[in-house]
């Protein structure tokens, strides 16, 4: 070819590549024009939001719940291990650092396989690539969706740092089970937080993203750990690990298995209260938006409402006997049993009855009058005599080989037991600002949610009484009146079937009795008397200041023995105004709320108790010869900032301090010589409170408190029904409350509310409830309003002779 058509071809050549390249360039710059307006703002990388799942803590920082459908742990770029990022880079992306966003040479390998294979595979998507495609796009596998993602990667690696582009991939990227970024995935596979996985842990987090279902550690072991050695393998030639750490990170045997979040105390009634408050203000994003929620309950106090609550109802379930086993295996197992007792299909059929509340199931073998082996997922035990004598096995009433039974740790020792029939709810207040300090609303919240705490309306019974008795006080009664204890018909105009006889639960009558002695000994017949001559109307007016739905209350007689139904949460705030001096608090279980950014959304500002607010000065005690005062021990008082509460800040007093002072006093009665005496054995002079039960020992009760926790325990039947003679609130529902305190008030000062003026201290005669004079043999002393002081005592009771009264009938 000559010289000139050289030049002519090379010219041709030249000029067709010019056109080439504009016509490309032109084509780029039609799909950019195009494809550009189509994609989102980078700055709205910052603004979308993780599903981080809603976490509830104890006010000392203990988890107690988690609701969301995504497990989420966000870390900052600096959080991240250097092993880590380069695991990530070495299985999804090792010129991360070097690219703008597209790795040219990797599409080109994309192309080619295309090219060949005519598929079309995803591949050569870098790390940004797959953020674009994570955050904005879909999964779908189109050139119209891959065309969107590089120029989305490159618009965000325009704007954002390379760092902040891996923080943001590595907090969102899908790694199997519910976990969402590496920080969830830690503590889903391992229980730890990232800084403190191995180099092999870490190669096996990276090699997930690929296939997160496939890969997945809990489903197939073995292909996690071919896809995490050959990210350690890349991490070795990429020179990021040495031959001493691969070899030993390749050693590793893989130990990943489901750790589900920590709940670090059982408070799933609380829980779920809060996520139902949280869920009908915010939605469905109550579970994707982080918030942190903050509740009053402490974690000790909690711990201990639970032991107390299911210690109680197991232990009636023993004095009533046990129900046999709970369900037996199938016939082709029995055949087998002996032989082999831990066989997979036992263990199967073990695993078919989750623990019930620390209640494991078992599978008997045998059972001899002093002993009992059974199967358990850890093997054969054997439990002596002492463990299931309760039960009253004989040879009618047995177990054989292949019943499922329960046993529990008590202690340190197992024991026969079965899930209770019998429910209960255990509620705890501080009475100085209403903050929950314990909520257990039955056995077992996964034994269904109903809680009993809030939701259960049960009669009150004699709980009701001390209201009925602060009404006669504030009436002008005082704890030396006297009424009597005596049988009383009301007869009916129109059927005589209907006549009402009220009696004493023991059925005997004790005549003439002061309103300390009668509260104290629970006497249902004073307490009708009482309600005659205070009136109905007063005191279901009176009993509402103490937050009682007036309405809910029953317009008769009926009300003096705790006919009204009320549940244990509003039966513990009333008894908060008794311990805090006369205020009534709102319960509330939420201290503070803070969103996924951090920033507190709420705190709870409760309305405080404050005795020493509106408390007149005390007054003088003057020098009985010289008529000059003389200084006196200050009274101990309540622990508390009441002179620092502003008004807006105060709860309402309802009750005047006078009243609340003898009322108390007289409820303490209850506990050192009444219906709950066995209170004295803890050993402390600052407790008080109120046993109940409601018709044929259906409902037991008791609701006590110091001045700085109410606690309200009670026990009974979710369908109502007589829980069995002699299971009164003294017996069904004191011990557990007992057992409560024991923890609860472990280290805390004995504390009584300061008496207030308008008291004074009197002598009188037990018989007559009238004033004599000090020193009197035979008399009592007695604490009443200055300005209701009893008359002189003339020998004559207001009653007569009690062994003659007769029977009132109206």
């Amino acid at each position: 070819m000559s010289p000139d058509r050289r030049r002519l071809v090379g010219r041709i050549a030249l000029i067709s590549l010019l056109v080439l390249s504009l016509a490309a360039a032109g084509g780029f710059l039609m799909l950019r024009a195009w494809v550009m307006p189509q994609l989102p703002s980078v700055a709205s990388l910052h603004e979308i939001r993780l599903g981080v799942p809603l976490r509830v803590y104890t006010r000392d920082g203990k988890l107690i719940g988690e609701f969301g459908a995504e497990r989420r742990e966000p870390l900052t770029y600096a959080q991240l291990p250097k092993p880590l990022v380069q695991a990530f880079l070495a299985a999804e992306d090792d010129r991360f650092f070097e690219h703008s966003g597209v790795d040219v040479a990797g599409l080109a390998r994309a192309a080619v396989v295309l090219a060949t294979t005519g598929q079309k595979r995803q591949g050569g998507s870098t790390i940004t690539m797959q953020l674009a495609r994570n955050v904005y796009l879909t999964n779908e596998r189109s050139f119209t969706r891959k065309i969107k993602e590089i120029f989305l990667a490159r618009k965000i690696e325009s704007e954002l740092s390379k760092e902040q582009i891996l923080e943001l991939y590595l907090n969102r990227i899908f790694l199997g089970n519910r976990a969402y970024g590496v920080g969830a995935a830690a503590s889903v596979y391992f229980g730890r937080e990232v800084s403190k996985l191995t180099v092999g842990e870490m190669a096996l987090i990276a090699g997930l993203p690929k296939a997160p279902s496939r890969d997945n550690p809990l489903n197939n072991a073995d292909r996690a750990k071919n896809r995490r050695d050959y990210v350690l393998r890349r991490m070795h030639d990429l020179g990021y690990i040495d031959d001493s750490a691969w070899k030993t990170a390749t050693a590793e045997p893989i130990t990943a298995f489901e750790h589900p979040a920590l709940v670090e105390v059982e408070a799933s009634y609380v829980a779920e209260m809060v996520r139902a408050e949280l869920y009908a203000k915010h939605g469905e994003a109550t579970y994707t938006d982080g918030y942190v929620v903050t509740t009053t309950l402490d974690s000790t106090r909690q711990l201990a409402a639970n032991a107390a609550l299911r210690g109680g109802l197991l232990a009636y379930e023993e004095r009533h006997g046990y129900n046999g086993a709970e369900a037996k295996l199938p016939p082709a197992l029995l055949a087998t049993l002996s032989s082999k007792p831990s066989s997979p299909e036992v263990l199967v059929q073990l695993a078919a009855r989750p623990p019930v509340a620390g209640l494991q199931p078992a599978v008997v073998l045998s059972l001899t009058p002093e002993l009992l082996r059974v199967v358990t997922d850890n093997g054969v035990v054997e439990l002596p005599k002492t463990a299931f004598a309760w039960a009253g096995f004989n040879e009618k009433r047995t177990l054989a080989a292949g019943d499922i039974v329960r046993i529990a740790k008590i202690g340190s020792n197992l024991r026969l037991t079965q899930i209770p029939e019998v429910q209960g709810a255990f509620i705890a207040l501080d009475p100085r600002d209403g903050g929950v300090q314990s909520l257990v609303g039955g056995y077992d919240f996964f034994l269904g949610n109903f809680n009993r705490v809030t939701q259960a309306r049960r009669q009150v019974g004699s709980g009701f009484k001390p209201f009925l008795y602060t009404a006669a006080l504030s009436k002008g009664y005082t704890p030396a009146s006297i009424f009597l204890d005596a049988p009383v018909v009301f007869t009916s105009s129109v059927n005589p079937d209907d006549d009402w006889r009220p009696g004493n639960y023991e059925g005997k009558f004790r005549g003439p009795m002061r309103l300390r002695d009668a509260l104290a000994l629970s006497r249902n017949l004073v307490s009708v008397r009482v309600a005659q001559a205070v009136g109905i109307e007063y005191t279901r007016e009176f009993a509402s200041r103490f937050g009682f739905d007036k309405s809910r209350l029953p317009a008769d007689l009926t009300v003096a023995l705790g006919s009204a139904s009320m549940t244990p949460m509003e039966q513990a705030r009333a008894y908060s105004v008794f311990a805090n001096g006369g205020f009534l608090i709102d319960p509330y279980f939420i201290a503070s709320i803070t969103d996924g950014t951090g920033r507190e959304v709420f705190h709870a500002r409760p309305k405080l108790a404050c005795p020493a607010c509106d408390a007149p000065p005390p007054e003088p005690v003057l020098d009985p010869v010289t008529g000059q005062p003389v200084a006196v021990p200050a009274p101990q008082t309540v622990e508390a900032p009441e002179a620092l509460v502003p008004p807006e800040d105060r709860a309402p007093r309802v009750l005047a301090s006078t009243l609340d002072y003898l009322i108390s006093s007289m409820l303490h009665d209850v506990v050192t010589r009444g219906t709950a005496s066995q209170v004295r054995s803890l050993g402390r002079d600052d407790l008080a409170g109120k046993t109940a039960t409601s018709n044929d020992e259906t409902d037991a009760w008791f609701n006590g408190f110091s001045t700085t926790l109410v606690a309200v325990a009670w026990v009974g039947f979710d369908q109502p029904k007589p829980l069995g003679r002699g299971e009164v609130g003294g017996r069904a529902a004191v011990p557990m409350w007992m057992d409560y305190m024991k923890t609860a008030l472990k280290g805390v000062p004995q504390t009584k509310q300061p008496r207030p003026p308008g008291l004074t201290d009197i002598a009188i005669n037990p018989a007559t409830g009238k004033l004599v004079a000090g020193g009197t043999p035979g008399s009592l002393s007695e604490i009443v309003q200055s300005d209701h002081l009893p008359p002189p005592d003339d020998g004559i009771s207001p009653y007569g002779n009690p062994d003659n009264a007769a029977a009132d009938i109206f």
